[in-house]
């Protein structure tokens, strides 16, 4: 519930930050400010997520190979004479 209280009043904060003053008579207007900060965090962030998803690529690739290794082991020590 607190979580929940807590997201809520950030959301609102975030909005009254954004609104300019001018149109609505209130708010801080830091519209252009949040925009810039995404506009130049964005490609940071981009390639955080891709050196991310690079990782689990490996990641995969290295559990279907052990899977494939687990495979084969199983079938050979299967007897053919049962």
């Amino acid at each position: 519930m607190v979580a929940l209280i807590t997201g809520i009043l950030l959301i609102l904060f975030t909005l009254f930050a954004a609104l300019p003053p001018e149109l609505f008579g209130f708010g801080l207007g830091w519209g252009s400010d949040i925009l810039l900060f995404l506009r130049g965090g964005s490609p940071i962030i981009a390639a955080f997520v891709g050196l991310v998803a690079v990782f689990i690529g490996i990641a995969d690739l290295k559990d279907k190979a052990e899977a494939k290794k687990e495979e084969a082991a199983a079938k050979a020590n299967v007897n053919p004479g049962d």
